[in-house]
This record gives C-alpha cells, structure tokens and sequence, in this order.
C-alpha cells in the first residue's frame, strides 16, 4: 500500500483527497514502475487539485505533471523497444506526456509510465532539482530554444517575460538573463520586484500596462517575449515586437483567446511559435533537458524552491490559482 492524492467528484463538486491505500494494480497501463521522490506543483496541476474542469479526463485520476523517481520495476514482457534501454534503480523524469491529464500522474508515491516518456535524469542535477525545475521549468527552456533560433543575445534589444514570478516566468528570466539577453519582466505585484530583479530582470513593467485591450500595432519595444497569460496581454504584446522578433506563447492565465490582428505577422514579420511541453519530441525533450543542466544557474534555482508534502499540496494549488505562488513548489511524496 501507499499513499497518492485522488480528484473525484460527489453531488457538492470535484475535490482532492489523500488516498492512503493505494495499490499498483490501480495506477493503470504503462510497461515501467516508479519509486516517486518528487512532484511540484504547475498552474494545471492547481486548476486539478482545486477540482476545475478540463484538465483530468476521468473522475477518481491521481494529478501531477511531474514526476521524479527511482525505476522500481519493468515489464519484461512487453513489446515495447523503449524499455530494453532502462534498467531496475535507473533515476529518471517524467514531464507531460499526459500523466496527470490522460494517465495517473506524479501526486503519489509510486507510478506506472510508458518507457517512451522517461528521460534519463541529468547527472548535474538532484531529484529536487529536476522536480523544481519540471514542467515550468522544462517550457520555459522550450521558449529558450525558440528564441534562440531567430534572435540571439547579440542582436541586442529587450526580451519581454510576462506572467513573470510564476513557474515558467521565473526560470526563463533566470534562463535568458544568463545567456545574454536582457529582460524585461511583466508583474501585477510590487512586493516581487526585488525577488524579479536577483533572477536577473534589468526592467520591470506593471501588467496592467499590457492587461487591456490595445492598437493592432503599437510603438516596436521587443526583441522577443515569453508569455504564459494570453488574451489581451499576448496580442498586445505582439502589437508591441519588434520587426522580425519571436513570441513564444506556452500559458492562458489571462485568458484563452486572442484578441489580435494579422498586422503584426504582415508588416512586420513577427513569429508566434506555439510552446507544447506535453507532446514534445524526444529528440527535442532530451536537448531541452541538456541545455537546462548545463545553462540554468542551480542555486538561483534552490533560492526559488519551496518545499511540501503531499497533504500541502492542496493548499499550494489554491494560491497558485490565485496567483499568490512565486517560483517553484516541490513536492516530497514521502515527506
């Protein structure tokens, strides 16, 4: 037996709970066991716990999009090639891939996962780190890559962060300011400018300056942005690129539409890239897992960790929502 939280539904709504007698036969297909040391806690994994709609696919489902742990058992029977390549005490990482949406996610001492989605965890990094950085932290360095390939630091000129104390603000900031590039980050709370600037922002801008609508195209100010709010902010964000320049767009806080115009795209050539860490390709998954072991400063990122166990995560999952949440919260499922 061990010990998972459940989102399951009665006549009063959704709602998690602790389930303390769990067993493997309930943690449904996959070819490869999991020993799990660590979760965290992403906006998606809030919107689970706090028993929103559409991000579970059925009722009674263990959340969390993340998961670090040690290989406990492997289906030696299966069809599956991915599997020949581990071995029992192998440490490795799960992100997206559906766990925690489609699949029983990491919110739970043990797992079972397809072969496929495994990534090896990076020797440069302890289970906590992994877990710190996850999915926040894994797009975040999607975005990275995204805007590298059309706009280095070199060409100078200011990279926009929006949603910028928040999981995946947090670490780009910290990503890009130490690659080169200077950032500008977007905040509605003046109590995170400090904390914003020692990750390495050289500016910082009232959201509330980009929260309403706007022109189609206003005065160029960016280089390139990474946004995680969408609707209003991300169309003005657009209006406001430079010619040339890159949005990444990988989060809907605000909203999930957009409210924009084709001008940006035609006459100035901006690119809006998509950022989907749930389905990337392992190639790119593994490059992505490279560049964050080698490019993002560790103790930055132990200074904006937090930790709890399972039963705190609820608690973590309300302020998330409510945007009450900087930087990373892991959880220790055995904690």
């Amino acid at each position: 037996m061990f010990r998972a939280i459940r989102v399951t539904s009665d006549d009063t709504g959704a709602s998690a709970r602790i389930s303390n007698d769990e067993t493997d036969e309930a943690l449904g297909d996959g070819n490869v066991l999991v020993d799990v040391a660590y979760s965290s806690i992403n906006f998606k994994d809030g919107l689970a716990l706090c028993g929103r709609p559409g991000v579970l696919a059925a009722d009674g489902m263990i959340p969390g999009i993340d998961l670090v742990g040690t290989i406990a058992e492997i289906d030696t029977a299966s069809t599956n090639d991915a599997a020949t390549g581990w071995r029992v005490g192998d440490e490795v990482l799960v992100n997206g891939c559906g766990i925690g949406e489609r699949h029983n996610g990491g919110l739970s001492e043990r797992a079972r996962v397809d072969a496929h989605w495994l990534v090896a965890l990076p020797a440069g990094l302890s289970a906590r780190q992994a877990a710190a950085i996850g999915t926040a932290g894994f797009t975040a360095m999607l975005a990275v890559l995204a805007i590298e390939e059309r706009v280095s630091a070199s060409d100078g000129g200011d990279i926009l962060v929006t949603g910028a104390s928040g999981g995946v603000g947090s670490i780009a900031i910290a990503l890009l300011s130490g690659l080169g590039y200077r950032v500008t980050a977007s905040t509605g709370r003046q109590a995170e400018h400090d904390y914003l600037r020692a990750l390495g922002a050289a500016e910082i801008i009232e959201r509330s300056t980009i929260s309403d609508p706007g022109k189609a195209l206003q005065r160029q100010r960016w280089a390139a942005a990474v946004d995680s709010v969408g609707s209003h902010t991300l169309a003005n964000v657009l209006a406001q690129t430079n010619y040339g320049g890159v949005v990444a767009s990988c989060g809907l806080a605000q909203g999930a539409d957009l409210p924009a115009t084709v001008m940006p795209f035609i006459l100035r050539g901006v690119t809006l890239t998509g950022i989907n860490s749930v389905y990337c390709a392992t190639p790119r998954r593994r490059e992505a897992w490279e560049r964050l072991e080698r490019d993002l400063d560790l103790e930055l990122l132990d200074s904006l960790t937090r930790s709890v166990n399972l039963d705190g995560a609820v608690g973590v999952a309300e302020d998330i929502l409510a945007g009450r949440v900087r930087g990373r919260t892991v959880v220790d499922v055995r904690g």
